[in-house]
């Protein structure tokens, strides 16, 4: 029986160690991409076997398909407003638990809790208490004399009623950047002071350094889920817009007026809803892609988030 050389037992001994991730790689996410790409060339209603179609829908997705553009729009919207008011207000939350002296626990507690909270109950909640009729926030305000908009029913303050919607839930990103601020030696807080650096001065020459990494973190990742946001902007624009979501019903996202309609939610709708499985391939494709390029730029040396010694 023939011996394996030296070599080839180490091959074979790192391949097994690699097999779990290759297994895993193959399975969720190079056959599902492969197949993705494959049926954008096809015509597949989920029943009959797929026809090839060339480029027939691409064509229809960038030309004659008349929502594409509002939800990337929005899509992209929510990106920059949503990942970067998150990432500002997570670092304020972080600095001030880790500022206070007496009580932490408790703020932290109270600020982690409706991160908590399941998404679809958290989404009904906030619109209950957005309700412009019964609402007890547009109560106190009407009660302050302040004119209060209509919120998830106006298409101009839909899509900020999600960005303060993902602000209540922002407990993930306070602990993330509380434990990055711990983090920071005291000692070069110590050494700044003696060169008589004030709070702003320490901010940026000291813990900003230390957290940048922690930051790109929270960028990269916020892009990624906010690229896939879904079932916040669903159920809200559901709930306000007083339609009954029982067995059978057929959804249809981006209440009001579009102004809450995303990508994922248009890939939904023409792949589980219209059966149009080519159209909704090519939107995922899109959705990767510019999640992908977005990722490659964040994460490039000298972006501004990352210096070239990160």
């Amino acid at each position: 029986m023939a011996t394996l050389s030296p070599p080839t037992r180490r091959r074979l001994r790192v391949l097994g160690f690699l097999s779990p991730w290759l297994i895993g790689f193959s399975v969720f996410f190079a056959y599902p991409l492969i197949a993705t790409v494959y049926f954008s060339f096809m015509h597949y209603n989920q029943i009959k076997e797929p026809t090839f179609v060339g480029l027939r829908n691409w064509r229809y997705v960038f030309e004659q398909m008349p929502l594409f553009g509002p939800a990337l729009w929005n899509t992209l919207w929510l990106v920059v407003v949503m990942v970067a008011l998150r990432v500002l207000f997570g670092l304020s939350l972080g600095l001030l638990v880790t500022k206070i002296k007496s009580g932490v626990g408790f703020f932290r507690t109270a600020f982690y809790i409706p991160y908590l909270a399941p998404p679809v109950a958290a989404t009904v909640a906030f619109v209950f208490l957005l309700n412009p009729g019964t609402g007890p926030v547009n109560e106190i305000l009407s009660r302050a004399g302040i004119d209060a908009p209509t919120w998830f029913n106006d298409p101009n303050w839909a899509k900020p009623s999600l960005v303060m919607l993902s602000l209540w839930g922002i407990g993930d990103l306070m602990v993330i950047f509380m434990a990055a601020l711990l983090d920071v030696p005291k000692e070069q807080y110590e050494a700044a002071e003696l060169d008589g650096a004030g709070s702003w001065a320490k901010f940026r020459y000291v813990t900003w350094p230390s957290i940048t990494p922690i930051v790109m973190f929270a960028v990269v990742t916020g892009v990624v889920q906010t690229m896939q946001y879904y079932t916040q902007a669903l159920v809200a624009g559901k709930i306000a817009s007083g339609v009954n979501i029982g067995p059978g019903s057929v959804i249809q996202p981006g209440y009001p007026d579009h102004s809450t309609l995303t990508v994922p939610q248009l890939v939904y709708s023409m792949g589980f809803q219209n059966f149009n499985t080519g159209a909704a391939c090519v939107l995922s494709l899109v959705l990767f892609a510019i999640a992908m390029a977005a990722t490659l730029l964040l994460m490039r040396k000298r972006s501004g988030l990352l210096s070239a010694e990160d």
